[in-house]
């Protein structure tokens, strides 16, 4: 295992990685992926093992291109074209029936499948270098042990899974800082109109104004997805909402709140997407410098906001 600030000889030293059954962590603009080739059931298999990961939980399948799709899936409503016209590359995954090609090691046993398109350089570059080699996409969950804090940092991917990677063949590729820091949001295609499985930076309302539909606003499928467990995203610190932190404790909140005496500040953003792309990284801080209690004051309002308050709610579970 090492790590790689990408250059293009170690972007294609790492596709070919995937083509041989290997692991590799990668940056997107959500958060750091875990990736392997999405055909090959040994090596989706080692995902599981090193993330601690439930066989029911499926893994979203990265591509490089809307034109990829197709070999994914079985109906394409044209709602779902005009989102991934819109919205990819971006933080969208869209969850359509599966074709042949998705198998059950994916799905988790499921008759659909999720497909991205990342909004990064460094996983593009990846993914189109490994259809080169005949790869048809790479399984990616967050780069994490199971129900952990998603990294945001290729550091971040070593603290969490040094010790569940393979040092001689598994890589890590570090492409700096995640832009956005919250999980894509998830979009089932499925129906006549698309229903959000997960909140993410694109929102009901951009759904809504792309494909003209009214967007279902409550969960009501019963599709298993990434992040959809009550308690997930959790520190070892524990979290509490919305009350000013006490001496010794840590806080977090946007910049436009004092830090109550004695509390140890771990970020201030100065706006809901500075918070969206420091909260993991807060998170991680306080558990690295043996904190027990984060106190944490949610950002208002909806979008990226609502967001932010879901990843909260379930890491304060």
């Amino acid at each position: 295992m090492f790590l790689s600030q990408c250059s293009t000889e170690t972007v294609s030293a790492a596709a070919k990685s995937l083509a041989a059954g290997n692991l590799v962590a990668f940056p997107t603009e959500t958060v750091y992926g875990l990736g392997a080739d999405a055909t090959n059931s040994e090596a989706i298999a080692k995902i599981y093992r090193a993330k601690g990961r439930p066989a029911d939980h499926p893994l979203i399948v990265h591509i490089s291109s809307l034109d990829a799709m197709g070999q994914w899936v079985l109906d394409i409503p044209e709602y779902a074209i005009n989102l991934a016209r819109d919205f990819w590359p971006g933080p969208m995954t869209l969850v359509f029936t599966r074709s042949e090609l998705a198998k059950d090691f994916i799905t988790g046993n499921q008759n659909t499948v999720g497909l991205r398109v990342p909004n990064q350089p460094i996983a593009l570059a990846l993914l189109k270098e490994f259809e080169k080699l005949g790869g048809k996409g790479v399984a990616a969950p967050s780069a994490n042990r199971f129900g952990a804090v998603s990294p945001t940092t290729a550091q971040a991917v070593i603290e969490e899974l040094a010790d569940y990677l393979d040092p001689k063949n598994d890589l890590i590729l570090d492409g700096g800082p995640c832009q956005v820091g919250v999980e894509s949001t998830i979009i089932d295609c499925t129906s006549e109109a698309p229903q959000i499985l997960r909140l993410g930076a694109i929102t009901k309302e951009m759904i809504q104004e792309s494909t003209g539909l009214l967007v279902i606003a409550e969960v009501v499928s019963e599709i298993r997805v990434s992040g959809s467990l009550e308690s997930h995203y959790s520190p070892v610190a524990k979290v509490v909402l919305d009350e000013l932190a006490k001496i010794g404790e840590g806080f977090i909140a946007l910049d436009s709140f004092p830090t109550p005496q004695g509390a140890i500040r771990l970020a201030a953003p100065s706006s809901v997407e500075s918070y969206a792309r420091e909260i993991y990284a807060a998170l991680r801080f306080a558990d690295a410098q043996g904190i027990s209690r984060i106190c944490v004051m949610q950002p208002e309002g909806d979008g990226l906001a609502a967001a932010i308050r879901d990843r909260l709610k379930r890491a304060a579970n």
